[in-house]
């Protein structure tokens, strides 16, 4: 066969064959999460999904615990392309935009119940931040109520003064000075290490992350309080999204749905579960908190909330005020 007829016959060959015998495409997904986190036993899932879904079509590969990009590193890493999917702490990007930190206001959010109406109010401006950057916003879940760890029983706020106190993000940085802590940024897997060497003695984090990293270690006293309910977001690189087959993009789409459903479950119930491993594993859990605690908290709360709107302008204004509405909060 003459080498150009040749090469006719094999190209049209293969534009008939299916996509999957002529390429799979391969995507990378960085987390900073440890996979016993149900965060990431839930992206796992989601993943499993699609491949799935579209068998041959798409190969995923999860680097979890910040094993391939730290958390700071995570959203550039997706908008460049050096990964395809990842997920983030929010709030942990609030000095991009205000919008993205809204859940990080303490004692904003403080029952599941109220966690929905926030994260619908949310939702557009996340989405638009992440598309300006070239970023699809496919899912959110959040964490369970975080609290205070220390190694004194904790009944005032005056007690975390001048304490070390461990942050992830700008407004646990600001609730620390505003308390008399020196604020502390740490990722979570450096907690251990940053306790052991004296680097924090205080904490502000989720049940989950206590148990993630093994805090009766190295804590005693752990309080929960509704803090927070900050949340993850799980995004994909907008070009390499739309460089999928529609059926790809589709399964992509669902299986994101689904999970969103699935996480807002294993998160209620992960509350209740490792606030339970804590106390089994020796730790004091004060629940409920005590009632003079949380009024301070709530005070700090209101200040924070105020220099938010100061930030976020009219419609951060607006935000809240729909939100405080829907919650039946003046």
């Amino acid at each position: 066969m003459h080498r150009r007829t040749l090469l006719a016959a094999t190209a049209g060959a293969a534009a008939t064959m299916p996509f999957a015998a002529r390429a799979q495409a391969r995507w990378q997904f960085a987390t900073p999460y440890p996979d016993s986190n149900f965060h990431t036993v839930n992206l796992r899932a989601f993943v499993k999904e699609i491949e799935d879904a579209v068998p041959g079509k798409l190969a995923i590969q999860v680097h979890s615990n910040g094993s391939l990009l730290k958390m700071p590193e995570i959203r550039r890493g997706v908008q460049t392309g050096q990964a395809q999917l990842g997920e983030i702490l929010i709030s942990s990007y609030g000095n991009e935009d205000p919008f993205l930190e809204v859940d990080g206001l303490p004692m904003l959010v403080v029952t599941f119940d109220q966690a929905p109406v926030l994260a619908r109010l949310q939702r557009p401006y996340v989405e638009a931040r992440l598309a300006r950057q070239g970023i699809t916003l496919l899912y959110m879940v959040p964490w369970p109520q975080s609290g205070l760890y220390t190694n004194v029983q904790l009944n005032s706020l005056e007690q975390l003064r001048g304490t070390k106190l461990r942050t992830f993000n700008a407004m646990t940085q600001r609730f620390a000075t505003l308390v008399g802590a020196t604020p502390t940024l740490v990722q979570v897997p450096e907690l251990a290490q940053a306790f052991a060497t004296g680097v924090v003695n205080a904490m502000v984090t989720s049940a989950a992350t206590g148990v993630d990293t093994q805090a009766w270690d190295f804590v005693k006293n752990f309080v929960p309080v509704g803090f927070t309910r900050t949340k993850n977001a799980v995004f994909v690189n907008t070009r390499a999204l739309q460089a999928l087959p529609p059926d790809v993009q589709a399964a992509i789409r669902a299986a994101a749905t689904r999970a969103e459903e699935r996480g807002w479950i294993a998160a209620r119930k992960d509350e209740h579960d490792k606030q339970a491993v804590l106390a089994q594993r020796g730790m004091t859990v004060t629940d409920p908190a005590p009632p003079a605690l949380i009024a301070e908290l709530v005070k700090v709360g209101d200040t924070l909330t105020q220099e938010w709107v100061g930030r976020a302008g009219e419609d951060g204004a607006k935000l809240i005020a729909e939100y405080k509405a829907a919650i039946g909060r003046s």
